[in-house]
Parts: structure tokens; C-alpha cells; sequence
């Protein structure tokens, strides 16, 4: 698969600190690309670079195979973490306001169906839910028919049915062609959105690839979880284990086998799960601690 953007030992620092160390990576075209990690981790400091809002302080961006420039500016879409929308205007009306920015744009009625904006054409946008703004804003990046679309953290503050309603508009923009570059710290979002992954801690990239090849190659097995209040009984049985949302997890190829021996040590079972490792936990071994600790 062709790749339409290059990432090659990009850099960001501001005075002493280095938010982004070195990172290079490429995006194919046609796919959601996610970016991982935790706030602080450089994430949004990069897509911000590849949109061409920051200038690097080194390395190299290219989009297919020449560098940035106002003709990729003008192939690029971006949701923002924060966007103001002009207060006293209705959804349509501010459809209708972005829209005259704009050399060439999507037919207006696309991007209602697209966005699913029908309900709220009529609203005043300051009286919009969380989940609605963040439709229309997605409309706002996609107005302009982009190759590429930015999406930074664009579900955060929603409610997990706004989220998963989101996530449904993310994938219809994706089967239009378009490659979607996705910046979150929710484990669940790039598990379901993503074919490719980067996951960042403290500006540098620590693993990518595809999160099923990646979990894969990081686990073998599956994921016994038990309450926190034994943490003292396996420590003490020399159960190996890690903390993961007030749960202690133990990795096994055996369940059956575990099971016996925590029962052997006459150990509770009581609000036992199992279930198989994700992303969460791969970013709890390559770093030790939690992505929203």
C-alpha cells in the first residue's frame, strides 16, 4: 500500500523541553492512522507539525514525496481539540458561513448526511450537546473535501453513545477514500478505528504497528482479573501481576492451571474476570504505568 505522508526524525523542542524526540513513521493512504498515548506524550505536538501549524526545530515531513506547501494545506482537513463556532448562527448557517472560505467545497447537503446534522440544522450552535458540536465540527473539517483528516482527541468529554456515534461517522469518512489521522488517549477508539498505530510516551514512539499484530506480539495467552484487596495475598503467593483500573491482572497461557493454584492457596474468586489482553494493558508493559493514570 502506497504511503501518503513520511515521517522522518522529527523534533520539537520549546526552550529545554523536547515534546517531540526524533520520531519517524509513515502513513498509507486509505487508512486510519492513531496516534497513542498519554497527555504530555507529544502526540498532539506532532499532528500539529504534520498539519503544518508548527515548524519542527528538525526532521522531515513529506506528503507524497514533496514537502509541505500550500497546495497540501489545501488538501488537508483538521478538527481541532478546541474550536470556537460564531455564536448566534444555527448549524445551517454556519455550514453556509465556512462554506464561502472556500475555493471548492462539498455540497452542502453531503456534509449534513455525512455528519448526521438533519436534527439540528435549525439549533443555535451554543446550544449544541458535546456530541453535537463535535458532528458539526467534523463537517467543518471535511468542507473542504480533504485528502487528509486531522482529528485530535475528538471524542474527549463526550459520553461513551456520543463517542461510539462519532466513531460510526469517522468510518463512513473513511470509506469515501479519505486517510484519517487520529490523535487519543482512549485504548477502545483506537482498537475499533485504527489500522495502524503509533504509541507515544514522553516524545518518543515506544511501539506501532497494527493493534491486533501488536498484541499479538506482545501477549500470548489471556488476562485473569481480580479486585484489588488481593493485592497482599498474591504478592505474597508470588503471583506475578499488574494494577490496571483498581483490578490486579495476571497474564496466563494456562487458565485452568491458575485457577487451581489460587485455589490451592485457598485465595477468593470472588469478582474474578477474564478476558483478553488490549491496548490498555500493552501500554501498561512497554511503559509501567497506566495511559490515563
Amino acid at each position: 500500500m502506497a504511503s501518503i505522508l513520511e515521517i522522518k526524525e522529527l523534533t520539537k523542542r520549546f526552550s529545554d523541553n523536547v515534546a517531540v524526540d526524533g520520531v519517524s513513521f509513515s502513513v498509507n493512504k486509505g487508512v486510519c492512522f492513531g496516534l497513542l498515548g498519554p497527555n504530555g506524550a507529544g502526540k498532539t505536538t506532532t499532528i500539529e507539525m504534520m498539519e503544518g501549524i508548527l515548524p519542527p526545530t528538525s526532521g522531515e515531513i513529506s506528503y507524497q514525496g514533496r514537502g509541505i506547501d500550500n497546495a497540501y494545506r489545501e488538501d488537508v482537513g483538521i478538527q481541532f481539540q478546541h474550536t470556537a463556532i460564531q455564536d448566534f448562527l444555527t448549524v445551517e448557517e454556519t455550514l453556509k458561513l465556512f462554506i464561502k472560505f472556500y475555493k471548492k467545497s462539498l455540497p452542502i447537503e453531503q456534509l449534513i448526511e455525512t455528519c448526521a446534522l438533519e436534527s439540528i440544522l435549525n439549533r443555535d450552535t451554543r446550544k449544541l450537546s458535546g456530541g453535537q458540536k463535535q458532528r458539526l465540527l467534523l463537517a467543518l473539517a471535511i468542507l473542504n473535501d480533504p485528502t487528509i483528516v486531522f482529528l485530535d482527541e475528538p471524542t474527549t468529554g463526550l459520553d461513551p453513545q456520543a463517542r461510539r456515534n462519532f466513531w460510526q461517522l469517522i468510518d463512513r469518512i473513511k470509506k469515501q477514500n479519505k486517510t484519517v489521522i487520529l490523535t487519543t488517549h482512549y485504548m477502545d477508539e483506537a482498537e475499533s478505528l485504527c489500522d495502524e498505530i503509533v504509541i507515544m510516551d514522553k516524545g518518543k514512539i515506544i511501539e506501532q504497528g497494527a493493534p491486533q499484530t501488536l498484541l499479538s506480539k506482545h501477549f500470548e495467552g489471556v488476562i485473569l482479573s481480580l479486585p484489588k484487596q488481593l493485592v497482599e495475598a498474591l504478592t505474597a503467593s508470588g503471583i506475578t501481576f499488574t494494577e490496571n483500573n483498581n483490578r490486579l491482572d495476571v497474564l496466563t497461557e494456562d487458565v485452568e492451571e491458575l485457577i487451581r493454584s489460587l485455589l490451592d492457596k485457598k485465595l477468593p474468586l470472588d469478582g474474578m474476570q477474564i478476558r483478553s489482553p488490549d491496548l490498555e494493558d500493552l501500554f501498561i508493559k512497554l511503559t509501567g504505568h497506566m495511559l490515563r493514570g
